[in-house]
């Protein structure tokens, strides 16, 4: 797939959800053997037309998620290459067992793709937002862990994927009119994390939307001379942790950025590395604390938790003061 710079703007303007149900619509060309399974979300994954030009490559279980995983299994059994999507907490928490026992536990290999994970959905309430699925899913052997920052990463991310012997879960979040990060095609590989801004001894490491947010908070910073480092932590799970341990020895101080619970996710990973690896190192997280806030709208929880750019920039300046 060719990824220029209308593409790109395209994606960035219909989103993750919709970016995905376009890649995969452009790999059945590539990929004959490409079976899809929604539980009832095609239209929400952006797959109405694949569903109607491919109605062999598409399979609705309906809202029977646990099912979808286990006819997924029997599928990659066969050495099909399978994709399962439907919302986030559904894709995950609900069918746990069955991705434990058929993926984990018996490698059957299945790209799963959680739509609108963490706090996207807040209207909704926290049954549909989703703030510990890379914790749950990360805990469970032989299975990818990737939250991709932007929508030409959730073309590479699915594309990757696919290449790979395990199993993948794929975090969407985000809407609409999401902020580019890369504007131009780049090397996507899953584990290596990837450097967008070179600063000094403050070190940022954030995934998902998070990466957006603290580019612009660097902007902010610049403003008070302060020139922080800034890195996309695209893959929980594998973690290059030669890789990390380099950045984190050229840090003085470092920030995790994630729209995650602060169980689990980024700072977690990071923080076995070091303790792993008996790095000290100052690491503060800026994450979702461990409990349910009042739902609203999505930039409303964003700034309620201090996870915009003005609060990412603020928390920086006051502990590097």
């Amino acid at each position: 797939m060719i990824f220029d710079h209308k593409t790109i703007k395209k994606f960035s303007m219909i989103g993750s959800r919709a970016t995905f149900g376009l890649v995969v619509y452009d790999l059945i060309s590539e990929i004959d053997d490409l079976i899809v399974l929604t539980a009832d979300v095609s239209t929400s994954a952006g797959l109405d037309r694949f569903r109607k030009n491919y109605p062999n490559n598409y399979i609705d279980c309906g809202i029977a998620e646990q099912n979808m995983m286990n006819i997924a299994a029997g599928i990659a059994s066969e050495n099909f290459n399978v994709i399962t999507t439907t919302f986030a907490p559904f894709q995950t928490m609900r069918c746990l067992e069955q991705i434990k026992v058929n993926l984990g536990y018996m490698k059957n290999k299945v790209t799963m793709v959680g739509l609108a994970s963490g706090l996207v959905l807040g209207p909704l309430g926290f049954t549909h937002c989703c703030i510990e699925d890379l914790s749950v899913i990360k805990s469970i052997p032989n299975i990818n862990v990737i939250s991709p920052c932007d929508t030409l990463e959730t073309a590479k991310s699915v594309i990757a994927s696919l290449k790979t012997n395990n199993s993948t879960y794929i975090r969407l979040t985000g809407g609409s009119n999401s902020q580019i990060v890369y504007k131009e095609d780049y090397n996507f590989e899953i584990g290596k994390p990837n450097e967008i801004i070179q600063g000094d001894d403050i070190c940022i490491l954030a995934n998902g939307p998070m990466v957006a947010n603290c580019m612009n908070a660097a902007e902010l910073l610049k403003e008070k001379n302060i020139y922080p480092s800034l890195y996309n932590i695209h893959t929980l799970k594998p973690l290059d942790e030669n890789e990390i341990i380099n950045i984190i020895l050229n840090s003085k101080i470092i920030f995790t950025v994630e729209e995650h619970s602060i169980n689990g996710g980024l700072f977690s990973s990071i923080s076995e590395i070091l303790c792993k690896n008996g790095i000290f190192k100052k690491i503060i997280p800026l994450s979702i604390p461990h409990n349910y806030i009042t739902s609203g709208s999505y930039n409303y929880m964003i700034k309620k938790l201090k996870l915009d750019p003005q609060s990412i920039a603020e928390r920086i300046l006051n502990e590097t003061k």
